[in-house]
């Protein structure tokens, strides 16, 4: 893959579309088709594929029985013709809004426009005739004609509801078009429509300017967004309609799998438009995954069967570098507004919580043992016991908490574990488990028991295993279950000891929650002073404690030489590709892409720019050797480590990876697919 090829949003499925709110003049078609193509080709040379213009935009929606003068019908089709001669020159699709007559009656109509042709025309469903709406008085509904096609500027054009238009070269991209009303009724026709794999439904809407009707807009465009698993896009009349009884505003949404991607400015004077960027890949794994949707094509089979798809191509600006222009979170598991983010570490502490609350109840155990490092998995398990026993009753001191210095623990992590034990009120304990250590090494024949320093996988797992070994008997001795504290990112990764060793437990309260959540969650516990000042200063210390498992001794720089992130890659970097490949099965291109989108340089000035708090930028090179390490441990080496893990409450949408619950895979997996398309990704 070139670069510009890589760099290219069109090659990682995402398409660019546009929501037109021109300005208009009531009875002037030949002023609203020339706003028209000015607008679209505005759009073009922002490398949109398709742009959506108002309801009835070629007359105005407010000419109200001037839509029965011929001489108005005629400048509409005449203004028509204008803009597909202009389209000829426009790699894009338009969808632009018109009175048409067709058997003797007028029918209110969107046309679907394309390379210089007319590819279908789509009549509105639903008419109002409430409150100040007289549709019914001028317009006929589409069930009023039997019609399929009709001729229009000397050519037959596909006509009526059932029609959905596919971008031959963008495959992903179909899309459906209703007018208006259509979407305020119980079951729009936009939903039968994505039951009938249109991926993107487009509203040429009219809407006039009510007070709290754009915030009503706004739910029912994502509402509909969501429940169809599509991207929704909804463009209104504005400045130039009459105002004789109502007024305009203009409003043009776009919005994405429930998400508000894009949003006009209501009431401006100018023509203007908005852009979006779609992930349509995200949107069909979306409905692969949420099989009801599958069962609901069947269910509404005669209604999904009525439906004729039109394909055609459109030149793609795919030879030159064109970056995406949506946001890409650079934390997708952290929420980047203070506010959410706050909201998301309230639920997911509620969830770990309640989840400990109820195996503590229902195995009618009243105690926990737990070993506390002093680092920042152990730091949040210990918070989630502590408050935990607080909704049981309990006294703090049934949390069994135990620091387990070995070879390699620093001063800075045993004096952070005794601050944290005293810190809860638990039970604190110490027990140095070099002594058994040494002797486990002496029996293994291992050569460090004789003075030799052989820092082996050998010697760290059998620190690991001797601790988990002690808090299993010290949990039969109490009669108290064992609290895991391991993340889902390290389960990712399979950075975890298995078996007997900080992989099992008797319930991890953890292991769905990621590294950079846990990070904040311990940091929102911080700053909301549920702990105190003091405790507040305890908590920002570990948070800046250098991630290591310290089970090799030796310090450089003051510094703990067995750094975590050296060897597995940047705790920030690799939640972003866990994130992306659990939740959407992405290929690690499409990955890749997302990366540099959110992580580039800011100071490059192409990329878009996160202004969340981060250490790091990375360039292309970091991403994809990142991206490698990523890959290789997480299809390859540790699945087998997963497939046997501890009850675990899941905790967001973003996925667990419990065999019990999202993720179900072979222990014996290749890597070679996705280390094959990581290869694609230019140098």
């Amino acid at each position: 893959m070139t670069k510009n090829r890589f760099l290219n949003l069109y090659s990682h499925d995402f398409a660019r579309v546009a929501v037109a709110i021109p300005r208009c003049r009531v009875a002037d078609p030949a002023f609203n088709a020339a706003e028209t193509i000015v607008l679209a080709q505005q759009a073009e040379q922002q490398g949109a594929v398709l742009v959506a213009f108002p309801e009835l935009g070629l007359s105005a929606y407010t000419c109200d029985d001037l839509f029965h003068q011929r001489a108005l019908l005629d400048a509409c089709e005449a203004a028509l013709g204008t803009v597909v001669e202009a389209s000829k020159k426009l790699s894009l699709v338009m969808i632009v809004g018109l009175p048409l007559r067709v058997e003797h009656q007028l029918f209110n109509c969107a046309v679907v426009i394309a390379g210089g042709r007319i590819q279908g025309v789509v009549p509105k469903s639903y008419l109002p005739n409430y409150g100040e709406f007289y549709e019914a008085r001028q317009f006929s509904a589409a069930d009023n004609t039997a019609v399929t096609s009709l001729q229009l500027l000397g050519a037959s054009v596909p006509f009526g509801t059932g029609l959905l238009f596919e971008v031959a070269n963008l495959p992903l991209l179909r899309f459906h078009v209703e007018i208006c009303e259509d979407v305020w009724v119980p079951i729009p026709p936009s939903s039968f429509a994505a039951l009938a794999g249109a991926s993107v439904l487009v509203n040429l809407s009219a809407s006039n300017a009510l007070v709290g009707k754009a915030g009503y807009r706004h739910q029912l465009v994502a509402q509909q967004s969501a429940r169809c698993l599509s991207a929704y896009l909804y463009t209104s009349a504005g400045k130039g309609e009459s105002s004789t009884d109502l007024a305009w505003d203009g409003q043009g949404l776009i919005y994405e799998n429930g998400e508000l991607l894009a949003e006009s400015e209501r009431f401006l004077d100018d023509s203007h438009i908005i852009f979006a960027d779609i992930d349509l890949e995200r949107l069909s794994r979306e409905r692969m995954r949420q099989t009801t949707f599958g069962q609901s094509v069947r269910r509404h089979a005669a209604e999904v069967s009525r439906f004729e798809v039109i394909r055609f191509e459109v030149a793609l600006p795919l030879d030159k570098a064109l970056p995406l222009s949506r946001s890409v979170e650079r934390f997708p598991y952290v929420p980047s507004d203070p506010k959410r983010r706050d909201e998301r570490c309230t639920e997911v502490y509620n969830i770990q919580v309640q989840a400990l609350v109820q195996r503590l109840s229902a195995s009618k155990i009243s105690k926990v043992v737990i070993g506390v490092s002093g680092g920042l998995d152990s730091t949040h398990a210990l918070l989630v016991c502590a408050k935990a026993m607080d909704r049981l009753k309990l006294p703090r001191a049934n949390i069994l908490a135990y620091t387990m210095p070995g070879f390699a623990t620093s001063e800075r992590t045993l004096l952070q574990a005794r601050q944290l034990m005293q810190l809860v009120g638990s039970t604190a304990a110490e027990i140095d488990i070099r002594p058994s250590c040494l002797q486990m090494l002496k029996d293994l024949g291992h050569p460090y028991a004789e003075g030799k320093e052989q820092y082996d996988i050998t010697f760290e797992n059998v620190q690991a295993g001797e601790r988990t070994n002690h808090l299993f008997r010290l949990a039969n001795h109490n009669h108290a279950i064992v609290i895991g504290t391991g993340d889902l990112s390290e389960l990712a990764l399979g950075w975890c000891t298995y078996g007997v060793g900080d992989h099992m437990s008797h319930y991890n309260v953890n292991a769905s929650v990621p590294k950079t959540l846990i990070s904040h969650l311990v940091r929102w516990v911080a700053e909301t002073g549920a702990i105190g000042d003091q405790g507040a200063d305890v908590l920002l210390n570990v948070l800046d404690t250098e991630i290591s498992p310290e089970l090799v001794p030796g310090k450089a720089n003051g510094k703990p030489e067995q750094i975590t992130e050296n060897v597995i890659g940047p705790y920030e970097l690799q939640d972003f590709n866990l994130y992306y490949t659990l939740r959407y099965g992405f290929a690690p291109s499409k990955v890749a892409f997302l990366a540099l989108t959110a992580w580039h340089d800011k100071n490059l000035g192409r990329w878009p720019y996160d202004a969340h708090v981060a250490r790091n930028q990375y360039d292309l090179a970091a991403i994809k050797r990142n991206l490698g390490i990523f890959l290789d441990r997480f299809f390859r080496t540790s699945q087998f480590k997963r497939s046997c893990v501890p009850n675990a409450p899941k905790v967001g949408t973003g996925g667990s990876l419990s065999p019990r619950g999202d993720w179900r895979a072979p222990s014996d997996s290749e890597a070679t697919v996705w280390l094959a398309d990581l290869a694609r990704i230019p140098d």
